[in-house]
């Protein structure tokens, strides 16, 4: 299988503390890949450097070929790679159809176009409404965003994701606060986005990590001690001493 993200030697330091230590990591197309490790340990970092939203002091950044390790942010956005974040960024005072058909229409190209409404073009409409199917939520389309659950604001970040035209998702957290119900619903999104979509996941939740990830890679203290199969990554005696022993 093709090698969707490449990253190589990655580093990044806050004054003395090194969050990622020459980090080596390649995500391949189509799977779910998630990235494990204790608070503190830098995967938020790591996210935040491959996103284009932090520099890093040292290394490379490669998407599909292309060298994209100097490109801000928005760049990035532009080449496929869209990023949800533990604490929500939805404009609450919209309808959850709009929230959607925004990041339609800025894929579409006319991001700007603000005097007509995303949602009264039938296309846009009508992809805003296909992506918000695909996470359940095409039955809350006209309610206002601020009064979803936080696990309906999850599934709808997802939708804006896919919208979002984006091959690469990073997700960092998507089940933090959510409840037992809510996240087996999430669960049970994300399965079906297997191989339609590459995902880089960041998450706390092991039950979710095992139940999703293709592949699994640790990281400890910036450092990334293991990378392997969920069945490689139980069995590895250094994780379970590092982070899974502490359960």
């Amino acid at each position: 299988m093709t090698a969707l993200l490449k990253v190589f030697g990655l580093n990044k330091s806050f004054g003395g503390v090194t969050a990622t230590d020459d980090v080596n990591l390649d995500v391949l197309k189509g799977e779910i890949h998630a990235v494990i490790g204790p608070n503190g340990a830098g995967k938020t970092t790591l996210i935040s450097q491959l996103s284009g939203g932090l520099k890093s002091d040292s290394g490379r950044v490669v998407l599909a070929g292309r060298e994209i390790t100097h490109k801000p942010a928005y760049a990035r956005a532009k080449l496929g790679i869209t990023r949800s974040f533990q604490i929500t960024s939805l404009v609450m005072g919209l309808s959850v159809l709009d929230n959607v058909a925004l990041a339609v229409q800025a894929q579409d190209g006319h991001s700007f176009r603000f005097l007509k409404p995303a949602r009264s073009l039938t296309h846009i409409r009508d992809a805003a409404m296909e992506n918000l199917n695909k996470v359940g939520l095409r039955g809350r389309a006209d309610s206002l965003t601020s009064e979803l659950s936080h696990g309906e604001h999850r599934q709808l970040e997802i939708a804006i994701a896919l919208a979002s035209g984006a091959e690469l998702m990073l997700l960092d957290e998507p089940m933090a606060g959510l409840g037992p119900e809510e996240s087996a619903l999430l669960v049970a999104f994300l399965k079906e986005l297997k191989g339609e979509r590459t995902i880089l996941l960041i998450e706390h939740d092991m039950d979710a990590v095992f139940a999703l990830a293709d592949r699994i890679s640790v990281l400890v203290y910036g450092r990334l001690i293991a990378t392997g199969s969920p069945e490689d990554i139980r069995n590895n005696d250094e994780v379970r001493h590092a982070y899974l022993g502490e359960d």
